[in-house]
């Protein structure tokens, strides 16, 4: 089974601002969310990705388990109110079809991997220009099982861009251990629809890119709203 999780975090206090800013401390509260069994696996995934908004910080979690976000709300929500909820994510896994219409939201780490001179490993390095962001999607789109429709622009005629719409757009540095990690994020929204829906319920559940640890590859979708 599978669980969507959503839980409303208050970056007004001090503890929550700390968790939020740290990739590595909000892994380890989503991972300590699951009692003693799923951090030992190293095949399970856990997806999870923060929305900020007015007022409060929405954490998006998918998960083979059910999770218990006590500890996180004590720390870093509302503690006397009930702001967390987990449901049965295989209702929407199993409505997919195909040429359905979503609108969909991504946090991810656009990434491409080359050698830093000839005959030396490949490393993987952030992409960082909108139009580079843009084009990694675009070319992942197919194999993740979704397409990404055009969308006219105010002239009638069909946009190249997709309609995509870029957020949050962030390089990040931190310590690991006794190297410097350098993340850069970007959230990507917009519509597609769905090409291969047995591709798209993998994407959904085993996330898009790398770096999943640390917030990026949760896809989520909802009705297309006019």
């Amino acid at each position: 089974m599978t669980y969507l999780s959503r839980v409303k975090l208050n970056p007004a206090r001090r503890a929550a601002r700390e968790v939020l800013g740290s990739p590595q401390s909000m892994h380890a509260a989503v991972l300590a969310s699951f009692p003693g069994r799923l951090a030992d696996r190293t095949t399970e995934r856990v997806l999870w990705r923060l929305d900020p908004g007015d007022g409060e910080t929405l954490l998006y979690v998918v998960s083979p388990e059910q999770p218990d976000f006590t500890h996180l709300i004590e720390q870093a929500g509302w503690p006397t109110l009930q702001t967390w909820e987990s449901r049965d994510y295989a209702p929407l896994l199993d409505r997919l079809a195909l040429g359905q219409r979503w609108a969909f939201r991504l946090t991810a780490n656009p990434t491409r991997s080359r050698p830093l001179k000839d005959g030396a490993p490949s490393q993987r390095f952030g992409h960082v220009t909108v139009a580079q962001q843009q084009q990694w999607l675009v070319n992942r789109a197919q194999p993740a099982g979704f397409e990404l429709p055009p969308v006219p622009g105010p002239d009638g005629e069909e946009r190249p861009e997709h309609g995509l719409v870029i957020r949050n757009r962030t390089v990040d540095r931190f310590r690991r251990q006794d190297a410097t990690v350098t993340l850069s994020r970007a959230t990507f929204e917009g519509q597609l629809v769905v090409a291969d829906p047995d591709a798209l319920r993998t994407t959904l559940t085993a996330g898009l890119g790398s770096a999943k640890a640390y917030g990026c590859g949760l896809l989520t979708l909802a009705p297309v709203t006019a």
